[in-house]
């Protein structure tokens, strides 16, 4: 990365760079930031992974996914520039945005990472704020099993003399001990930020600095506050350089949305897509079920990767599930409806599992046999999800 990047004078650039990454919420404060620095009238790129349905959905000026020729041009920019130095699919893709943003001339950057944190390709440039949110255990295989390694992969973004964010209520200890290691300025959240819960508006405090009667996120969900908290106090340590007023925060809050999280179509039944695909995502998605709570039958469509703790997952939602719709994911990592059952029955559950060939047909099925006041709700992979929402945006 940092050789292709040198070459193309890129390895510092001109704009300024939020880093984010996290097990969870990383998306969610990435929008967020993003939504309230452009309400204040700054020229934002965001890069984020991975995509739903088009692969342009990763890059994203002043809101709007880039367009495929300028996607291409950007990669012959990289191409013409790597000489004999190999690149995988993340990290052209993540060049490609670093050189688009230039390109355009963008004020600031929000960039999500794409796995971990220490070795990602988003890594490769000094952000000038990093924001590290909820941390557990998922990619396991690259990461490690526990949270404190996993942890310190996610520290891996934070820089020497620069603020160092950290989400997590209740975080690894290699979060603070690798701050402190590098000389990072660390703000943790429940210790140097808070936040105060009220009925219908909530308050953000850092010290003396008060941001008081802010209304909830559109993104919905209690950790949702997590994420918008730790956006304020990213957009606080830029405030020299990026000022935000209380209503470019307030707004901010209220557009940013991210399809399938916790994405909600419209009409009855109740339809609800999350890519929920680790067991941390999974609890929050159970709990925030259970909040909006409807008077018939919670009907799950489901489909995963073999390489996540499935039973881990359905567990979360054993509970809350009354069917189970189990898909066949058609992609190398795909799990089988067979391994989900399963999975299923790993977890203690033996409420009603039908299986299927793929995420379309146990959907229509799911469909077909809810009533107006019972609840899909389609989970599990980015893959899941994103096969429903091409469907729909056809329709």
């Amino acid at each position: 990365m940092h050789a292709v990047l040198d070459n193309m004078g890129l390895r510092r650039p001109a704009f300024a760079a939020i880093a984010i990454t996290g097990t969870n919420g990383k998306g969610s404060t990435t929008a967020m930031c993003e939504g309230i620095l452009r309400c204040a009238g700054y020229k934002v790129g965001a890069y984020t992974s991975p995509h739903l349905i088009v692969y342009n959905e990763r890059v994203r000026l002043d809101g709007r996914s880039v367009t495929d020729a300028r996607l291409c041009a950007a990669f012959e920019r990289i191409e013409a520039a790597r000489g004999e130095v190999p690149l995988t699919y993340f990290e052209f893709g993540t060049i490609a945005a670093f050189d688009i943003f230039r390109d355009a001339r963008i004020d600031i950057a929000v960039l999500e990472v794409g796995m971990g944190g220490r070795l990602d390709a988003v890594n490769a440039i000094d952000a000038d704020v990093s924001i590290v949110t909820a941390v557990d255990i998922d990619h396991v295989a690259w990461l490690g099993s526990t949270r404190e390694t996993i942890g310190r992969e996610k520290a891996g973004i934070y820089r020497p003399g620069r603020p160092a964010i950290c989400g997590d209520p209740n975080p690894p200890s290699v979060i603070g001990a690798e701050a402190q290691r590098i000389g990072a300025k660390l703000l943790q959240l429940g210790r140097d930020f808070h936040v105060e819960r009220g009925a219908t508006e909530w308050t953000w405090r850092f010290g003396t600095r008060l941001r008081a009667g802010l209304p909830y996120p559109a993104l919905r969900g209690d950790y949702q506050l997590f994420n918008a908290a730790s956006a304020l106090m990213a957009l606080e340590m830029l405030g020299g350089r990026f000022l935000v007023t209380q209503a470019n925060v307030r707004e901010g809050l209220l557009s940013a949305v991210i399809p399938g999280r916790f994405q909600v179509l419209p009409g009855r039944p109740v339809r609800v897509l999350d890519v929920a695909h680790n067991a941390q995502a999974a609890r929050s998605l159970a709990a925030t079920l259970k909040q909006q709570a409807v008077p018939g039958l919670t009907l799950a469509v489901i489909g995963m990767l073999r390489d996540k703790d499935i039973a881990a997952v359905v567990g979360e939602l054993r509970d809350v599930v009354d069917r189970w719709y189990l898909a066949t994911l058609p992609v190398a990592r795909g799990a089988s409806a067979v391994q989900l059952i399963e999975s299923l029955r790993t977890a203690g559950i033996q409420t009603k599992a039908v299986a299927f060939d793929d995420v379309p047909r146990a959907y229509a099925a799911a469909v077909h046999e809810a009533t107006e006041s019972d609840r899909i709700v389609v989970f599990g992979s980015f893959h899941t999800v994103g096969d429903i929402l091409a469907n729909f945006e056809k329709a």
